[in-house]
């Protein structure tokens, strides 16, 4: 099979056209992001970052999110990571099924958000029609704000900046300006060690924790059971490697012959040969996005365990059908 990387889901525009001039009304505005600021690797990163920590925190409730600028717009997903990170409850409709219940459901959102925030509805960088409208830019903001109120640990790429096209329709046609907008701050901390959403789930309650690894032995159970395998303890049963390639295999359609790893390892030597195999694989198929020592799985470190386990979640957990976008909704 054809190597595709976790990421590459992300669903970059490669070109943003500009609006013809009878597109924008006299007097009317709008703006858009440059093709090199969507480019920019600091830019993919902060969405990367960004998208890897809705889906550990949604995690329990089977929420999976491939595209920020395709699956936030409808208030959906911002109803349950609102939800989630201030333990406030929405009286909003679960699943809205027309524009207008969007729209109504996405404004009772976000005006929630903002009082969370302390945020004026005109000052804010995002807005209703912003957001449903899809605009990445607006959205961005919008995370970047809850991440730093409710998870201010979270390692943002530092100094994000992108380069935005105002479009204006005056009386002799079509004016514009490219401005910089921040996204993320210059950070003092330039010798913080690289730390991911696991680090800082792990800093969470215990039972949050455990709520993410009972959602992950749920999907790896359905993924095994054709093979009349079960897991019950993520630390211990994935120490040899042993289920941990037949996983990948069932996942990736990979064929592993008995001779390149042992079905039943009688040493550590054995175990951390199959681990540092089933790794190999998760690498290949650019599915790492943070280093795992093969070590830590054979000594049953939950954190690493969860990480790779998680990886292959993102990937493979199954869509439902949702309001009109192609993403993970809650079961």
């Amino acid at each position: 099979m054809e190597s595709e990387p976790l990421y590459n889901l992300l669903q970059f525009p490669k070109e943003v056209n500009q609006p013809a001039e009878e597109e924008l009304p006299r007097g009317g505005k709008k703006k858009y992001l440059s093709p090199n600021s969507r480019k920019d690797p600091k830019f993919e990163e902060l969405q990367k970052v960004l998208m890897e920590w809705i889906n550990t925190t949604l995690l329990p409730e089977h929420i999976v999110v491939r595209s920020l600028e395709e699956d936030m717009f409808d208030g959906l997903i911002l109803h349950h990571l609102f939800q989630k990170l201030s333990a406030l409850k929405l009286e909003v409709e679960e699943i809205s099924l027309t524009s207008a219940s969007q729209r109504r459901k996405l404004g009772i959102v976000l005006e929630a958000t903002n009082r969370s925030l302390q945020v004026e509805e005109q000052e804010a960088q995002w807005s209703v029609e912003t957001i449903f409208s899809k605009d990445l830019l607006a959205t961005l903001h919008l995370l970047v704000a809850l991440a730093k109120r409710f998870q201010p640990d979270l390692l943002l790429p530092d100094n994000v900046q992108v380069e935005v096209i105002h479009i204006e329709s005056t009386r002799t046609g079509l004016k514009s300006d490219k401005l910089v907008e921040q996204l993320t701050e210059c950070s003092t901390h330039k010798d913080r060690p690289s730390q991911d959403a696991f680090d800082e789930l792990f800093k969470l309650a215990p039972e949050k924790v455990h709520a993410v690894e009972e959602a992950i032995v749920n999907f790896v159970n359905q993924k095994l059971e054709r093979l009349g395998l079960s897991v019950q303890s993520l630390d211990t049963q994935f120490a040899d490697g042993v289920i941990l390639l037949l996983l990948i295999g069932q996942l990736e359609g990979f064929f592993l012959h008995l001779k390149e790893f042992y079905l039943t390892p009688s040493s550590p030597t054995e175990m951390l040969h199959n681990v540092t195999l089933a790794l190999e694989l998760l690498k290949d198929e650019g599915l790492l996005s943070h280093p795992v020592n093969p070590e830590d799985i054979v000594n049953k470190d939950a954190k690493s365990t969860l990480r790779i386990l998680y990886s292959l979640f993102q990937k493979h957990a199954p869509r439902a059908e949702g309001d009109g976008a192609p993403r993970g909704t809650p079961n």
